[in-house]
């Protein structure tokens, strides 16, 4: 199974790509997860939205490939980062990419609420009508990881808070079998 997965942190030192690179290695069995370069993508352009750069169009194409996209995002000012709205907005303009797209957000932080101001505002970010991406649905399902520093390892930089493994296996299952049914 693709998965495509947008990181919306650009710190080369960021949690929220230790938790992408963990999963990455952690499901490296069952999910083939690649991780978007959205530092390398300018900034959105109407005027250039029927003919974007082709590092645009790599991007979209790879969401539109992918069987599932996997979004992790700090929190900054309790919202979700520019870079990352940025990449979201190049999807959502002419080629349509997120329509239907099974989607399951996730946010580390090194504070207590773990991101949940920025997943829900990038809900509503992927409800609006150019994006329409099929988001695991709330209510349980919410990965937020917090107080970051006590769990992830300082050497390697994956994640070892077991209690966050559990948790994080449970949801990754329940994701996956969202895009089995979604086909």
């Amino acid at each position: 199974m693709n998965i495509f997965t947008i990181v919306g942190s650009i710190r080369k030192e960021s949690y929220n790509m230790q938790l992408a690179k963990t999963m990455q290695e952690r499901y490296k069995d069952n999910l083939n997860i690649e991780i978007a370069d959205i530092r390398s993508l300018p900034f959105f352009d109407q005027d250039e939205e029927h003919n974007p750069p082709q590092v645009v169009k790599d991007f979209k194409k790879a969401v539109a490939n992918a069987d599932g996209v996997i979004i992790i995002t700090p929190e900054y000012n309790w919202s979700v980062p520019g870079v990352l709205k940025n990449a979201i907005d190049w999807t959502s303009r002419v080629k349509r990419v997120f329509l239907g797209k099974p989607v399951m957000p996730l946010g580390v932080s090194t504070g207590m609420l773990g991101t949940v101001r920025a997943q829900l505002h990038l809900r509503e970010i992927l409800s609006a009508p150019g994006i329409q991406a099929k988001v695991l649905p709330p209510g349980g399902n919410e990965v937020l990881v917090n107080f970051a520093a006590q769990k992830f390892d300082e050497e390697t930089g994956l994640l070892v808070d077991e209690t966050t493994i559990s948790f994080l296996d449970d949801k990754v299952d329940k994701f996956i079998e969202m895009i089995k049914t979604s086909k």
